[in-house]
Formats: structure tokens, C-alpha cells, sequence
């Protein structure tokens, strides 16, 4: 038994987010000799400024590959070192391996591995096992977040339309939604348009007060 079975057992255990990246980071991390490692959520993160750049699809290959493809990489896939240094120049992101979260269909999250320039480069092996490891967090994700957030009278609004309602209600502005949601500040006004036009409501004010009546009721009964 490798190390990871065990793992994927504690993730299907975890109660919390706080649990899960405690436990990723403290075993995957081992197990992938990795120098720093985390697990992130789009809707839980607010990039700085100065990140965004740097983490943005147009700019970072690896990043553009996970919401393209949703799948494993690791930066000596997509480019050379000397240009993955232009990059990202931090000595401990010498060399990169990230894979994705998903939920009903839609990126929600990664976990990613670093290593230093003393260090292995990360390999087809390990992107088996990372491929691996990114089906259990994409299990766990879409079991949690369909038990305290389902859609909204019986599929009102989309997968998508939830998570930009989620962030609504935390009292993000369209520009932040469409950086933590990798979409266009115009994407979200659009798609507030059109939730607006579904529940029948005027404003952000409005709809964020239906979506926190909706998540306060049993998942059962949830209703707009």
C-alpha cells in the first residue's frame, strides 16, 4: 500500500477545508517531496494584485493548461527552464506540478507542488499519482459543496451561477469575481443579468438575501 491509499481515505473523512489542506499538505507533500505545496480554492482566495499577473492564463502556461484541460501538469511539459524562470523567478517554484479541482464540471480549485533548482524535476510517475490524487478532491469538493449550496429551486441557477452568487453574498465586486472564477469582469455582469431575470430580483442586495435564506434551510428543502 502506497502512502496516498491512506490518504484518499482521510480525505473522504475530512469534515472541512481547513482538514483537507492540512492533510494534503502534510502527506502529499512527503510524498512528493515537494519544498512547499497547498490546496486552493477559487472562491475562498483573493489573489494580490501583484500575483495576478503571474497567475493569469494568458501570461502562466501552466495555468492556461489547468483550465483548458483539467488535468495534471507539471511546467517541463509546456516550456523550457529558461523561460519557466521568466516566468516565475521564486527559487522555490524552480520546477512546478499542479492539477485541478473540479466540481459539476467546473474548475473550482487546484492543488499544486513545488520543488527547488537542487531538486528532481517532477515526472510521469508523479503525474499519475497527482491525477490520482485530484479525482479524490474532486470527490470530496462536489460531495461537500453539494450538501450545504444545491442549486437553487430545482436548477434555477448553474453550477456557475451558484459560485458567482457565493461571492455576491461575500461581498466581492465583478472585477474580483472574474479573477477568482477565471472569467471576465463583462461575464459576470452578464451572468448577473441573467440571474437576476431567474429569481426575479433587482438587485445584488436582493438575490444575496434569497441565497442565504436558500443555504440556511436543510439541503432537502432548499427553496427560492
Amino acid at each position: 500500500m502506497t502512502i496516498l491509499q491512506p490518504l484518499f481515505q482521510t480525505i473522504a473523512l475530512c469534515k472541512d477545508e481547513q482538514q483537507l489542506r492540512s492533510h494534503v499538505v502534510e502527506t502529499g507533500g512527503d510524498y512528493f517531496k515537494a519544498k512547499r505545496c497547498g490546496v486552493f480554492f477559487f472562491d475562498r482566495i483573493n489573489i494580490p494584485k501583484v500575483m495576478r499577473l503571474a497567475l493569469s492564463v494568458e501570461y502562466n502556461p501552466v495555468a492556461r493548461y489547468l483550465v483548458e484541460r483539467h488535468a495534471p501538469v507539471h511546467d517541463g511539459l509546456l516550456t523550457s527552464p529558461k523561460t519557466w524562470r521568466l516566468i516565475c523567478p521564486r527559487a522555490d517554484h524552480w520546477h512546478v506540478m499542479a492539477g485541478p479541482i473540479v466540481s459539476s464540471g467546473q474548475l473550482v480549485g487546484t492543488v499544486g507542488f513545488t520543488r527547488e533548482q537542487v531538486m528532481p524535476a517532477f515526472d510521469d510517475q508523479n503525474l499519475a499519482d497527482l491525477s490520482a490524487l485530484c479525482l479524490h478532491l474532486s470527490t470530496w469538493t462536489a460531495t461537500m459543496r453539494s450538501q450545504p449550496v444545491q442549486k437553487l429551486e430545482s436548477e434555477v441557477l448553474t453550477p456557475r451561477e451558484v459560485q458567482i452568487a457565493q461571492l455576491v453574498a461575500q461581498g466581492r465586486t465583478n472585477s474580483e469575481i472574474g479573477v477568482e472564477l477565471w472569467i471576465t469582469e463583462n461575464s459576470v455582469k452578464q451572468a448577473l443579468k441573467r440571474m437576476f431575470r431567474k429569481l426575479e430580483v433587482s438587485s445584488r442586495a436582493e438575490m444575496t438575501a434569497q441565497f442565504v435564506v436558500a443555504t440556511m434551510r436543510s439541503p432537502n428543502s432548499i427553496e427560492v
